[in-house]
C-alpha cells in the first residue's frame, strides 16, 4: 500500500487506516505541501477559508474528512489510489 498523510487531530482516521494496513504519516498542520512519499493527504477539512480556498498546495490528492467517518475516508482514499 502507498502512503497515506493524515492531518494531526485525526487520530480515529490515523488509526483506522493502521489496522488496514497502510503506511501513514502524520501532517502537520503548518504543512503547505505533502510530505514526501505521500500518495494522498487527508486533512480535516478546517483548513478552508471564507473564500473556500485551501491552504495546503499539493501535487497530490487531497481528502478532506470533514463530516466522514474514517470508513468513509477510507473508502475515498482507496479510490486514488487503484
Amino acid at each position: 500500500m502507498k502512503t497515506v498523510a493524515v492531518e494531526q487531530g485525526l487520530g480515529n482516521v490515523k488509526d483506522y487506516f493502521e489496522a488496514q494496513g497502510c503506511q501513514v504519516v502524520e501532517l502537520d498542520h503548518a504543512a503547505v505541501s505533502a510530505p514526501a512519499g505521500a500518495s494522498v493527504m487527508v486533512v480535516t477539512g478546517g483548513d478552508n477559508n471564507l473564500m473556500g480556498m485551501q491552504d495546503i498546495v499539493a501535487d497530490v490528492p487531497v481528502v478532506s474528512a470533514e463530516g466522514l467517518s474514517p470508513e468513509e475516508v477510507y473508502r475515498r482514499v482507496q479510490n486514488y489510489l487503484q
